[in-house]
C-alpha cells in the first residue's frame, strides 16, 4: 500500500472499517480479471484505483457527512447510469458520480463488487448495452 494511501486509511475513526473492505474487494477483483496494472493513490485526498483498461475508482468518507461512504466513479462515463439502471433500487445514489452507503446498514457486497468489476473493465465494456452487465 502506497504510504499516503495508509496514512489516509489510519486516519479514520476506528468504526468506518466497510472502507479497508472496499480497498479488500477492489484488489480481489483486480487479481480475479488479471490486472496487473492496477495503481493505488490518493487523489483529491482520496484512496483511487486506477487501470489501464477501466475507469478510476475512488472512495472516502468524511467528517461533514458521518454516516456515509461514497465510492466515485468518472462522472463522463455511463457507470452511474449503468448502476442506477441495474440496482436503482437497491442503492442510493449522488448524481451521476457517487454510490453512497450507509455506514450503519449492512453493505451489499455482491452488487458493490459488480458496480466495481464494471468500473474495473469499463474500457472492454462501454460499447455493450449496460456494459455487458
Amino acid at each position: 500500500m502506497e504510504l499516503s494511501v495508509q496514512h489516509k486509511f489510519e486516519s479514520y475513526p476506528v468504526n468506518i472499517k466497510p472502507l479497508l473492505k472496499v480497498r479488500e474487494t477492489i484488489l480481489l477483483i483486480a487479481e480475479e480479471l488479471l490486472l496487473t496494472d492496477l495503481q493505488e493513490t490518493l487523489k483529491w485526498g482520496e484512496p483511487s484505483y486506477l487501470t489501464k483498461r477501466g475507469s478510476t475508482i475512488r472512495f472516502d468518507w468524511k467528517e461533514k457527512s458521518t454516516e456515509q461512504l461514497c465510492v466515485y466513479f468518472n462522472c463522463k462515463t455511463s457507470l452511474v447510469d449503468t448502476f442506477k439502471e441495474i440496482y436503482g433500487d437497491r442503492l442510493q445514489f449522488e448524481g451521476n458520480r457517487a454510490i453512497v452507503f450507509n455506514i450503519n446498514e449492512p453493505m451489499p457486497w455482491p452488487v458493490l463488487k459488480h458496480c466495481l468489476a464494471l468500473s474495473m473493465r469499463y474500457h472492454e465494456v462501454k460499447h455493450l448495452p449496460l456494459l455487458g452487465a
